[in-house]
């Protein structure tokens, strides 16, 4: 009898886990493949390049980069407090154009949390205080009526409220305020689900620190909506939204303390879908891999409220080169089509092998007749004008391999193979 019931009470054990978000192990060989390519972002370090992001991945990672690590943390502290802590006076733009914006200063807080170092002293309270003065720009931009919009976004905004809270800096109430009234009225879904899991990686933060109470059940709350609209986004192939903002919304499923019954059954199926990708290597965009590599290690951002810089992480090794490359030629043709402007425009053109489709946009510019515009993002640069043509409220640019797959990657990741043809359509959501 009372092993029947030790059997029984094993049996509740197990069934509540399978309520939660639970990640199996992936295998360790496709876990570094996906680390190493991390490697060749580390070695640029020019101010252009740099992403803290990448270094928070790997610190929440299983997998470490050796000296290179460590280098690429003092160049980011280099760059970043140049730019950020420059007076306002200095004449001296030539290392640093333009300052950080508030999510890359975000994130920089993030990597030096990941590192272990609370942010102290003179230069880390002029960081703070600049984080905390483009928080109060975007609460006035929003505004009290909550009519406004963010001259950034939302997702910066929760990221800079996360970033201050894992450093023990208090946000005021009035600044979490807006996320959540931003949260609880997305009826119609207008926040992307990237932008709905970086703020509720937010008010975990906020509610495992005991911040804010005046707003407690508020967060409460909004942490429970978050996850239904995570889970209510899922696509048929499993992903949360699609690939790009899976790995975010696996944080905060991960992290999230609210279970339900379909919860490891939504997690298990974005992990098979992710699965896929990695072994077709279609995953390449450095910002998700970063995203991605700490929920395969069980770590989540909400771990940088008390990070584990002793915990032991394999050390990763340049990758081996593809023999296949070998049978790639040398020059491909590529074929690059608008349909949604008049004329319509099509055009054929020759670029070396492994060139990115932002290589292949260039080389169309160059050769005249086609014009294009982006703007850079934390996820890499995305188009904003093609021939002339600026989307609409509620439209984008969309790629697609001919004739109807969308790519699953930015133009500065997807490399066309020889005689592929790559549609730019302006579509709505």
């Amino acid at each position: 009898m009372r092993s029947l019931r030790a059997f029984l009470f094993l049996l509740g054990v197990l069934g509540a886990f399978a309520d939660f978000c639970v990640i199996p192990q992936l295998d360790s060989q496709l876990v570094e493949r996906l680390g190493q390519q991390l490697l060749p972002w580390m070695d640029q370090l020019s101010r252009e390049h740099l992403n803290p992001s990448i270094y928070v991945g790997l610190r929440l990672s299983s997998l470490q980069a050796g000296t290179k690590e460590d280098l690429y943390l003092h160049s980011l502290k280099l760059s970043y407090q140049r730019c950020l802590l420059r007076p306002a006076t200095s004449d001296d733009n030539s290392d640093c154009p333009t300052k950080p914006s508030m999510g890359q200063l975000a994130l920089y807080m993030l990597a030096l949390r990941a590192n272990c170092e609370f942010i102290r002293g003179h230069k880390g309270d002029r960081l703070v205080s600049q984080l905390k003065w483009f928080l109060e720009d975007e609460n006035g931009a929003i505004g009290h009526n909550h009519k406004g919009h963010p001259h950034t976004s939302y997702y910066q905004y929760g990221l800079s409220i996360l970033a201050l809270c894992v450093h023990q800096k208090l946000v005021r109430d009035g600044i979490v305020g807006k996320l959540l009234y931003a949260v609880e009225h997305d009826h119609q879904d207008h926040l992307s689900v990237d932008t709905v899991a970086m703020a509720g990686l937010a008010f975990i933060c906020l509610e495992r620190s005991s911040f804010n109470p005046d707003l407690r059940q508020r967060i409460s709350t909004a942490i429970g909506t978050v996850q239904e609209k995570i889970l209510k986004a899922q696509t048929p192939e499993g992903y949360f939204g699609n690939v790009y903002s899976t790995p975010l919304a696996l944080q905060l499923l991960v992290s999230s303390p609210m279970s339900r019954v379909d919860l490891g059954t939504a997690c298990l199926k974005a992990r098979a879908a992710l699965l896929v990708n990695l072994q077709d290597k279609a995953l390449q965009n450095p910002i998700i891999i970063s995203q991605l590599l700490p929920v395969l290690n069980h770590k989540t951002y909400v771990n940088l409220i008390f990070p584990d810089c002793q915990a032991p992480r394999g050390l990763l090794g340049a990758a081996p080169e593809d023999s296949s490359l070998i049978h790639v030629p040398e020059v491909i043709s590529v074929t690059l089509k608008v349909s949604s402007v008049l004329p319509p425009y099509e055009q054929t053109i020759s670029v070396l092998a492994k060139s990115s489709l932002e290589d292949i946009l260039k080389k169309a510019q160059e050769l005249g007749k086609f014009t294009y515009g982006t703007q850079a993002s934390l996820s890499g640069p995305f188009l904003t004008s093609v021939m002339g043509k600026v989307p609409g409220d509620r439209e984008f640019w969309q790629l697609l391999r001919a004739p109807d797959t969308p790519l699953l990657q930015g133009i500065a990741e997807y490399k066309p193979q020889n005689g592929e043809t790559i549609e730019i359509r302006l579509a709505s959501w």
